[in-house]
């Protein structure tokens, strides 16, 4: 009996999916990809600023996502400061939790990622690629499964042939993605005061 009720909390996430109306940005182009590959990008313009003035921000803020979000003990670091080529590279890997958390449900997958971040005259411009999951781990962080987001979270995986709905399983990683993704670039463009209307499409 136990075991059931632990069965249908680790559900719930899944079959609130499945139920509630989907928001159409989690459906078709929600995930954009490039030769098959998942990037995100967001780029905008700062004003009133210095180029030196503007990267400097921009490295305090990437420096506060890798301390903000490091799971301990684990290899969330800055990969390139930017000194030399004026591009900042950082790998994350951090806890995404679906549902609530209580004691005896915890539902939730290591994301994987790197964000880049580049100053080019008063333009900020960030990606975050190279993203994976490590799902279903123990609670001594073994015995998990490793997805690739082109394989677990793109439109032909993610979303029914009609285009109206997200596959339960897959498609919580997908509205979770879509959602941290939005939260690192809108946090992004808050260090810097910056508006929406200032966004910049490539």
């Amino acid at each position: 009996m136990k075991k059931l009720f632990l069965a249908l909390l680790l559900m719930l996430p899944i079959m609130a999916v499945a139920k509630n109306p989907i928001d159409a940005k989690y459906l078709k182009g929600g995930v954009p990809e490039e030769n098959g590959v998942i990037v995100f990008r967001k780029s905008f313009s700062v004003s009133d600023k210095q180029t030196d003035q503007i990267f400097s921000t921009l490295y305090n803020y990437v420096s506060k996502v890798v301390v903000g979000s490091a799971i301990q003990g684990h290899r969330t670091r800055i990969l390139s400061d930017g000194k030399e080529d004026g591009i900042i590279v950082a790998r994350v890997e951090e806890y995404m939790t679906f549902g609530h958390v209580t004691f005896l449900s915890l539902d939730r997958t290591r994301f994987i990622y790197q964000l880049q971040a580049q100053v080019e005259g008063n333009k900020v411009k960030m990606s975050i690629s190279q993203i994976s999951y490590y799902y279903n781990e123990d609670r001594d962080g073994r015995n998990g499964v490793t997805y690739k987001a082109e394989e677990w979270i793109s439109d032909k995986e993610a979303i029914n042939k009609k285009g109206t709905k997200l596959y339960p399983r897959s498609g919580k990683f997908r509205i979770k993605t879509i959602d941290r993704v939005e939260e690192i670039f809108e946090n992004c463009m808050n260090a810097f005061e910056v508006k929406s209307k200032n966004v910049v499409e490539d």
